[in-house]
């Protein structure tokens, strides 16, 4: 055994490790996430807010790849000569670049434009950076020359950076000090300069040839620099004593790139060999090697805040994700939380936040306590359910410690470890075959699963993951309880152990877990197959979502998604509660705050507000517990009362929710589907919207309410809705105050309609010339009002002088010209013998006794009518003046060729704005 200093700094307790832990490797998954095939690629660089990887092509092309589809998203023809050097300008949506025609481009990667070029250097351009703050770029070059550019200044060269004496290869900016950088030369050196002076502030010296590549440590306080050379050495150096503390080995031919990821504690080395080498940045121990048979390495891209490396090879590029993208944070019940920043622990508690208006998104400003540093990398930390321990893994190795005191209570080796419901019970997955039991800190039992161990997660049962099915245990007896055919990825038990969601890669299952069903089965050994207890799940719900990160809040399952939602799901309904703009992990629920909290891999935290009241209520809801939804439900807050009732009404108790609902709208649909006329017509009388009185007219016709809906018809202006109550119910005192109200209203149509049906057509031919629809009053008055011919065609006539004077002269009145009008006197016998007719409404009561139009002949009843006597004899009237029948009729010999009839107004019969039909409702 060997003995070592316990990881918090503060702390000088010491404890055992096996003497097999100190060999064990970093536990870094890596993951290739994108090849692309292409030329040489002598340069890349990510982009911080889109998922996009760009690559300079020796070819002289620059690609922009997005490496979540892996499509080809911008391609770009920069020059025939290779492309050495690009960045992105995220704040000014440039890509800028320097290949050997000695030029700098700048490009819009949005509309594609070239904004700038230049020439820069006078020899090839090797390597450009971007400050972060400032309007700068600086160049460097085979002319041994670094060189400042500022674009606020038209590009103006600021500043020339003299002192090396070959090719100056690379230039990397100081992340702790934007004023200061550094580059290496093929002059086997490493100069580090500040802006503002053109000297360097020192130099270092230590590689036997050219250096290729250098880079800044990240993380913590290490002044460190990194350099890859020619001599097929990789160095890190000290900068502020000046000195080399380590050399790496192990490349076969010279060292073309090098970095410090930001991330996690790996040194990433590339070579021309064709491989990438993975050292871990404490121990400086080989952790893996890394070939995609592209040939020879020649460029890489990280990114903060990501795990994700580009590289580029002879024959194309490849992005990998290397570890956990989730940040290693915990927080207990209580609000308390503990998180690892790189190897350092840290410490907040939210409880110091109890007097601050907290608002949703908006970062949490916390009191962050140092707890010292971490000789093996956290790469989880998880709280015990009671939270009085919390258990720090990585590097193979786990380590618990109580959470007030940090005293380390025990350790050993896992590739995974979970907690128990029960907060002093916990296992450990030691390789895909052996699983052990711990119940205080002592191994209790040990077990080999039947379908391997694959994962482990923990809970009210211990779920192991074999293949493509998983398997829940008893913690007591280790008996199987049930085997799930599912390929799960994560598992999260409710508080009370009722409900469990298993979520997978495309979609997550809620089941209900039946605690009596199995005990029944086990104490009477019925109903267990060789998949376990059948009875003991019961499915709830499948919902089409990915579940990143999540925890329960009763019956309430809070998540988010790869989608950046944060959402929560009870009795079937899913609830927006935010849209992120980045990935966030939640943290847990404080009851007392009444919000869920989150944080991201910068360790921002985040809150919600989710009412605690809401919750208890629905799961009383979903429990069919309504004596205690009763008693919660005055403690809802108000504005929350309308999200309460869409879930009632989710669940089927759209009565209870009309009666807790605040939103008037909703309110009033619920009314709707409930038929509910007085809370409806109560409510459209508070809305004053046109569209929920005509709702509340139909409803009240589908009740047979005809009064009501005549009201709320009239309420909504919906006048063809009112003429058909008032024709289908013969209400002709309703038909006549509706043609008067829709004529002033403009709705000619129905105006036109009600007044025809009144038998007022006197009216009706008011309203087509008052609407100018002479035509169509011409033709009205040639079927109903003869009498009002010559009236309307010389209104026409007067309408068409100034457009279409031969089309004018062409029209005959029939006082002028009876000729062409046959039997004109008996049309206008008929007008007057149908007028006293149509002045008396017949009772709708009558209608079947009335012969219909198509069955009478009107000449026939005014010749029998004029030798019948009569009290008044029908006399032959006109309103027209005698008619002088011409003895010649050249004055009608027009010519009406295609031009004139071409001129003739042959449009719709429509009265109104809207152009519809004239005998149809509005």
């Amino acid at each position: 055994t060997s003995q070592r200093l316990s990881p918090w700094s503060t702390r000088s307790q010491l404890y055992v490790l096996p003497s097999c832990a100190a060999k064990m490797p970093l536990r870094l998954d890596v993951k290739r996430k994108l090849l692309a095939r292409s030329d040489r690629v002598k340069c890349m660089d990510l982009h911080p807010k889109e998922p996009w990887m760009l690559a300079c092509l020796y070819n002289g092309n620059v690609h922009i790849w997005n490496h979540d589809s892996q499509q080809l998203v911008k391609s770009f023809e920069i020059t025939d000569l290779p492309v050495r050097a690009a960045r992105f300008v995220v704040r000014k949506s440039w890509i800028v670049t320097g290949s050997d025609d000695m030029l700098i481009r700048v490009f819009n990667y949005n509309t594609m434009e070239k904004v700038h070029s230049f020439e820069a250097h006078t020899d090839y351009i090797r390597s450009i950076i971007v400050h972060p703050t400032h309007p700068y770029i600086l160049t460097s070059s085979d002319d041994m020359l670094i060189k400042l550019w500022d674009w606020d200044k038209k590009w103006q060269c600021s500043q020339v950076f003299e002192g090396h004496s070959h090719y100056v290869m690379m230039i990397v900016l100081n992340p702790k000090d934007n004023n200061q950088f550094a580059s290496c030369s093929l002059d086997r050196t490493i100069k580090v300069w500040q802006l503002g002076s053109p000297h360097p502030n020192f130099t270092l010296e230590g590689h036997d040839k050219g250096i290729n590549c250098v880079d800044y440590f990240q993380g913590g306080d290490k002044p460190y620099l990194i350099s890859g050379a020619d001599d097929r050495l990789v160095k890190i150096w000290d900068y502020q004593n000046k000195s080399c503390v380590q050399s790496l080995e192990g490349h076969a031919q010279n060292v073309t790139v090098v970095a410090f990821h930001p991330e996690l504690p790996i040194i990433l080395s590339g070579s021309e060999d064709g491989t990438i080498r993975i050292w871990h940045a404490n121990t400086y121990r080989l952790e893996t090697t890394l070939n995609y048979g592209l040939e020879r390495v020649w460029s890489l891209a990280y990114i903060r805040g990501s795990n994700d490396v580009a590289l580029g090879y002879d024959e194309g590029s490849v992005i990998i994700k290397l570890g956990r993208e989730e940040p290693a944070l915990s927080m207990d019940s209580s609000g308390k939380i503990i998180w690892a920043k790189h190897s350092e622990i840290q410490q907040a508690n939210l409880k110091n936040l109890a007097d601050t208006d907290l608002k949703d998104g908006e970062r949490l400003s916390l009191a962050v306590k140092d707890m010292g540093s971490c000789e093996i990398y956290p790469q989880t930390i998880r709280h015990n359910p009671n939270g009085r321990f919390v258990v720090v893994c990585g590097d193979g190795e786990y380590i618990i410690y109580t959470a007030m005191a940090l005293r380390n209570k025990s350790f050993g080796s896992a590739q995974e470890f979970v907690w128990a419901a029960d907060s002093s019970e916990y296992a450990v997955r030691e390789s895909t075959s052996r699983v052990k039991i711990f119940k205080n800190f002592k191994e209790k039992k040990s077990f080999k699963p039947e379908f391997g161990a694959e994962g482990l997660f923990g809970g009210h049962l211990l779920g192991v993951r074999g293949g493509s099915s998983l398997s829940f245990y008893d913690w007591e007896s280790l008996e199987l309880i049930r085997r799930i055919e599912i390929a799960v990825k994560h598992v999260y038990w409710s508080d009370s152990g009722e409900l469990v969601c298993l979520a997978s890669e495309e979609s997550y299952f809620i089941l209900r877990y039946n605690a009596e069903a199995v005990a029944e089965a086990q104490a009477t050994n019925q109903g267990i197959d060789e998949d376990g207890i059948e009875a003991a799940f019961e499915v709830i719900g499948e919902i089409a979502d990915v579940v990143k990160t999540a925890t329960w809040v009763g019956d309430c399952f809070i998540y988010t998604t790869t989608v950046n939602r944060l959402n929560y799901y009870v009795g079937g309904e899913i609830v927006t509660i935010s849209h992120l703009d980045r990935p966030f992990y939640i943290l847990g629920y404080i009851p007392r705050d009444n919000r869920v909290y989150l944080g991201d891999k910068e360790l921002s935290v985040i809150s919600y507000s989710l009412q605690l009241s809401v919750l208890e209520y629905q799961t009383a809801i979903m429990r069919k517990d309504f004596d205690s939804a009763d008693k919660i439900l005055p403690t809802v807050p108000h504005n929350q009362r309308t999200r309460v009732a869409h879930f009632l009404e989710k669940q089927g108790f759209k009565q209870q929710a009309l009666a807790v609902s605040t939103d008037i709208d909703h309110k009033f649909e619920l009314a709707l589907q409930l038929k509910d006329l007085r809370t409806g017509y109560e409510l459209a009388k508070r809305a004053e919207s046109d569209r929920k009185w005509k709702q509340m007219g139909d409803l009240a016709i589908a009740k047979c309410q005809f009064g009501l809906a005549l009201e709320c018809l009239h309420h909504a202006k919906d006048y063809s809705g009112m003429m058909l109550l008032a024709t289908s119910a013969g209400d002709a005192d309703t038909l006549q105050k509706l043609a008067e109200l829709s004529s002033g209203e403009g709705q000619n149509n129905v105006a036109f309609t009600a007044n025809f049906c009144l038998g007022k057509l006197e009216e009706c031919l008011e309203i087509l010339i008052r609407t100018n629809r002479l035509p169509e009053a011409a033709i009205f008055a040639r079927t109903y009002l003869p009498s009002q011919i010559s009236r309307v065609v010389e209104l026409w006539k007067e309408s068409l002088t100034q457009s279409s004077p031969k089309t004018a002269q062409s029209l005959a009145d029939p006082s002028q010209y009876e000729n062409l009008f046959p039997e004109i006197q008996k049309a206008l016998m008929a007008e007057e013998y149908l007028k006293r007719e149509r002045s008396t409404l017949r009772p709708a009561a009558s209608y079947p006794l009335v012969q219909g139009n198509a069955e009478r002949n009107i000449m026939e009843e005014v010749e029998g009518a004029l030798a019948t006597p009569q009290d008044t004899p029908l006399q032959q009237t006109t309103s027209s003046p005698p008619v002088q029948v011409q003895d010649q009729e050249d004055d009608l010999d027009l010519d009406l060729d295609d031009d004139l009839l071409d001129d003739l107004d042959t449009q719709g019969i429509d009265l109104d704005a809207e152009d519809e039909d004239l005998l149809q409702g509005d």
